[in-house]
């Protein structure tokens, strides 16, 4: 006879919101074992009574059971309850006590079983724009605390109908416990307006008039999974043309919803890791070189770049759109630029009544505003650019590090970071806190992670910068000390960038970190931003840089690459004028530099791009951020030119021979932006023969940069070295949050709190 036995299985890891318990739930029917499966703050608890050969079995199946979204990192065994049902039940969530700490799954995108229901007139949920199940629909945007059930969520004012309930009820059914469940009957619709909110027309009748409005040129603002988008035709110059100047977005690259992939592949190259992400359940922008011969986009919806940021339909009601026009339109987030993505309705027409012609309305409420990820393949592999809706929120396990820290992030790509059963939580994009309306929603941002982990502020980790809007308001969450011991931290910026990229690889020990963006405060007082960094994530040494040069007119100089190439030609001891200013202008730039006065020091690479853009007559004044960069790379092409000379001033990587070399050829600007990412190539290559560290991470916003960062990968590779990259962390500054904690942590373990320490050789 069968030995009887029950215990209780504690599961840790994405089981909420994937389907996790109606698998366990039909497994155990499956099985003849008894019990109960229920949410919990942490996870999933599995009550399981009967035969011990059963529950052995029905653990060893539970594995290749799980959802596609489902992950388990952890199964402990718990004693059982004196209480065992006498058969297997779906109980009610637990009650939350203390942190509630379990994975939060992103908004997934449509299945095709949803969307063979959608299109099929004899369905029920034909063209119903909200059809979800336990496989795909809103998660976290709709998410108000955990654990996971319809009362948690925005949708727990839509009381489900009878037919819906028994889905919901089924056990057999996909939309067993699926907690967003829904129909035309009992769940939200979506509403036609005018620019000033009058309705004119419902549901069916809504669709239908917001694909018209398209096709006659219209820009239309539709409320969608995380916020509001900006759609218009975009093969349609002029209705680009004035979205762009309604948006007050001069140059900055559009993203572009196509139908279908095939309508990608008519227009963008697109490699199998490619299409693999555009058809992923996370649904992202991804950034495609635009095909030879390519047609059907104007010309404006990225100006000067051969990639375009496409994406394809991820919710009904995007699926709807889309069969229902059957070409492309630009999908921007639907704000004015640089202000954070609309979410309410009433909050919509008054802030884009302006730039939108009509509105596409529903009353689904959004817990929060989350734009569009946006990530790049970079040999094979991602380079995340922005983690938002389908990617957000991104968790990376810490061992060790206590709940309730929060990591304030940087001034630009900001988000934040919370700590939450071993791991660092980051919040959705939020963009740069140069706006108020973004500081108020990094200030939201650090409210709503804690509300949803039942979390408080225990501790508070900032950059060293003190401007930054994130440092200053973070330093007002830190919690009073009630001794000696301090809740407030600083990290420096470019060790975060680096101990990110240990953290999210799992390193430990001594790398050799390059460290380059546009801007950083140093410990020294200067701008760093061409770092190489000998040390672990509780310390480092600046092993090695590039020579400075000065920026006139500080923040001025981060938007004008003219000014850039001033400061390298002064700092090379050239009187050579660089373009794009008057005598008066230049005479004016002269004396400031001659003088100090509002000059800043800097060894950033992102500013020596800016330099070298303005030289070779890319761009001398940027519309966007990253704009100098971007055309430099796409001028250069696919690289392979020879390096530039360079040299060595002590630790300082010296840039005057190739800036003399680049001034005095007649090459062509293309081979000019060739040979200057080779060189930079070159000297990431000879810094690091010279530390002789084996291993080697690439962090910071200028390894977005694709041929530099595969260039960078493979000299490295076939020099013996180890090289370390993000994929599921944003190389740039969103990153940072990551890098803050993984430093804090490692600081609290090592009982070293300083800032700067010798971290030895590599030898």
């Amino acid at each position: 006879m069968t030995k009887q036995c029950s215990i209780v299985l504690r599961v840790r890891g994405r089981v909420q919101g994937v389907g996790f318990r109606p698998v366990v739930f039909r497994l155990a029917h499956e099985s003849g074992l008894r019990g109960w499966v229920c949410n919990t703050s942490g996870g999933a608890d599995i009550l399981l009574a009967g035969g011990g050969e059963a529950i052995d079995r029905f653990r060893h199946a539970l594995p290749g059971r799980l959802p596609a979204a489902a992950h388990i990192e952890s199964i402990e065994e718990r004693a059982a309850p004196a209480d065992i049902p006498s058969g297997f039940e779906i109980r009610l969530s637990d009650a939350p006590d203390g942190a509630r700490v379990a994975g939060i799954l992103p908004d997934l995108a449509t299945c095709p079983d949803c969307l063979r229901e959608i299109v099929d007139p004899h369905d029920r949920r034909y063209r119903y724009p909200f059809a979800n199940c336990t496989h795909c629909g809103p998660r976290f945007s709709i998410l108000n605390a955990l654990p996971y059930d319809r009362a948690t969520t925005t949708m727990r004012g839509f009381r489900m109908c009878a037919a819906c309930e028994a889905e919901y009820q089924n056990p057999h059914h996909r939309r067993f416990h699926a907690q967003p469940n829904a129909c035309a009957v009992c769940g939200p619709h979506v509403t036609w307006t005018d620019a000033v909110g009058t309705v004119l027309a419902e549901r069916e009748a809504a669709l239908q008039a917001l694909a018209e409005a398209l096709r006659q040129g219209h820009c239309v603002a539709m409320k969608g999974l995380g916020g509001f988008h900006l759609l218009v035709d975009a093969r349609d110059a002029v209705a680009v043309q004035r979205l762009r100047e309604r948006k007050q977005r001069d140059q900055k690259p559009f993203a572009v919803l196509f139908p279908t992939p095939e309508a990608i592949a008519e227009t963008c190259e697109v490699s199998d890791a490619e299409q693999a992400w555009l058809a992923s359940q996370a649904a992202p922008i991804v950034l495609l070189r635009k095909r030879a011969g390519g047609r059907g986009l104007a010309d404006t919806v990225a100006p000067g770049l051969p990639w375009i940021g496409a994406m394809l339909p991820y919710t009904p009601l995007h699926h709807l759109l889309m069969r229902d026009l059957g070409f492309p339109v630009v999908a921007t987030s639907g704000n004015l630029t640089d202000e954070p993505i609309c979410i309410d309705n009433d909050e919509a027409l008054a802030r884009l009544g302006t730039i939108a012609d009509f509105f596409l309305l529903h009353d689904r409420p959004i817990a929060r505003p989350m734009d569009d990820s946006v990530l790049a393949v970079c040999a094979g592999e991602p380079i995340i650019m922005r983690r938002g809706r389908g990617l957000a929120p991104g968790s990376i396990p810490l061992a060790g590090v206590p709940d309730g820290w929060l990591a304030a992030g940087a001034q630009m790509k900001s988000s934040v970071a919370v700590t939450a059963g071993g791991h660092v939580v980051m919040s959705p994009h939020i963009g740069d806190l140069d706006h108020d309306g973004a500081v108020r929603l990094w200030r939201r941002s650090v409210d709503d992670l804690m509300g949803v982990h039942g979390l408080t502020v225990e501790r508070v980790v900032t950059d060293q910068h003190p401007n930054y809007a994130s440092t200053r308001t973070a330093m007002a969450l830190c919690p009073p000390s009630a001794d000696d011991h301090t809740h407030l931290e600083t990290v420096q910026h470019h060790h975060a960038h680096i101990a990110a990229c240990m953290a999210e690889n799992g390193l430990e020990g001594t790398v050799l970190g390059v460290a380059w963006d546009g801007t950083g405060l140093g410990t020294d007082g200067t701008i760093w931003g061409g770092e190489f960094l000998v040390g672990t994530r509780a310390e480092f040494r600046r092993a090695a840089w590039l020579r400075p040069f000065p920026l006139a007119g500080a923040d001025a100089a981060a938007r004008e690459p003219r000014r850039a190439a001033l400061g390298v030609l002064r700092e090379m001891g050239s009187a050579y004028p660089p373009p794009g200013f008057s005598s008066a202008q230049l005479a004016l730039l002269d004396s400031m530099l001659h003088s100090g006065l509002n000059v800043v020091q800097t060894s950033s690479v992102g500013r020596l791009f800016d330099a070298v853009a303005s030289l070779l007559g890319v761009c001398q004044i940027l519309s966007h951020e990253g704009q100098a960069a971007m055309r430099l790379e796409a001028l250069a092409g696919g690289g392979g030119a020879d390096p530039y000379p360079f040299g060595w001033i002590g630790p300082a990587l010296d840039w005057a021979p190739m800036m003399a070399a680049l001034l005095a050829g007649d090459e062509s600007p293309e081979r000019a932006a060739a040979r200057f990412h080779a060189t930079l190539i070159e000297m990431i290559v000879a810094v690091a023969q010279h530390e002789q560290c084996p291993d080697v991470c690439l962090s910071g916003g200028c390894f977005q940069n694709r041929l530099l960062l595969v260039g960078a990968l493979r000299r490295l590779t076939d020099e013996g070295f180890r090289v370390w990259r993000h994929r599921d962390v944003p190389p740039n500054d969103a990153g940072i949050g990551l890098g803050q904690v993984a430093v804090a942590a490692a600081r609290r373990l090592s009982k070293r709190p300083d800032a700067e320490k010798s971290a030895g050789g590599c030898g």
